[in-house]
């Protein structure tokens, strides 16, 4: 039988994911240890950490070494420690940079401060970009001492549908949203021949709301988000984690947006 063209293109890649230790991250994560590809996670919390590490290696064949899933934390958060702490992780998933990166999928998040712009301050809106729109600067500015220099390499960031469609008073957020898109295309020539794209998710039901808001308070969020959808549905982690497969494994994308909303847009 010859060898496969498409089912193997991450077989054997090194892949990192901040973010990966639940939501889309973690499903990210899941599908490329499903295609061969050496995981390596990273998240803010020792607890969600381990318990990540665990899922993903209960995933694996009994044959295949542990070592193939490893993570770390990483905190995203402070600028006073940004790089270091980023640094860090990178020389943590590169062996000390013996093992480059072959990709990286940024889907790390803070929790979502919705600040009326009649409320903002610096500070609140400094507080919104730093794990969104600076860590992904920052990360970005490594990537050329961490990663694989060829086109079949990638970094891939997340915005959000909020950047189209903004809700009553989400202007900073649809702000930081769209920053990451311009941000995107301006890395994608910054660090060519590696490839940058973002992935805009709209509402995903992530182990997130299940811990925000109460059972009835996320039962009623979820059935708005589905009516304001095309497939009256809202977004599985398992199912948006496709998009940013497709931007690991499509060596010719490079710059590029996708959103995967529902049809939020044109409902």
């Amino acid at each position: 039988m010859s060898t496969p063209k498409y089912t193997n293109k991450l077989q054997g890649k090194n892949v990192l994911v901040l973010g990966g230790t639940s939501g889309i991250g973690f499903s990210v994560a899941e599908a490329a240890l499903e295609y061969g590809a050496t995981i390596t996670v990273s998240g803010s919390r020792e607890a969600k950490l381990a318990s990540a590490l665990t899922r993903l290696r209960a995933t694996l064949p009994a044959s295949s070494p542990s070592a193939l899933v490893s993570g770390t934390t990483c905190d995203l958060a402070d600028p006073t420690t940004l790089e270091a702490n980023l640094d860090a992780l990178l020389r943590f998933a590169t062996a000390d940079g013996t093992r480059p990166l072959d990709h990286i999928v940024f889907t790390a998040g803070d929790a979502i401060a919705v600040t009326p712009v009649s409320q903002a301050t610096p500070a609140a809106v400094a507080a919104s970009l730093a794990v969104r729109f600076v860590a992904p600067v920052i990360l970005a500015k490594l990537v050329p001492r961490y990663v694989r220099q060829s086109s079949e390499s990638s970094l891939t960031l997340t915005g959000g549908v909020a950047s189209y469609k903004p809700a009553q008073n989400w202007a900073i957020i649809a702000g930081v949203g769209a920053g990451v898109e311009g941000l995107t295309r301006g890395l994608a020539v910054d660090l060519a021949p590696v490839r940058v794209n973002a992935v805009a998710p709209g509402a995903v039901h992530t182990e997130f709301f299940d811990h925000f808001l109460a059972k009835d308070q996320l039962e009623g969020f979820l059935e708005f988000h589905a009516k304001e959808s095309l497939t009256k549905t809202v977004g599985k982690p398992q199912d948006c984690a496709e998009a940013y497969l497709y931007c690991m494994r499509d060596y010719f994308i490079t710059g590029g947006l996708i959103s995967t909303n529902g049809g939020k847009l044109l409902a």
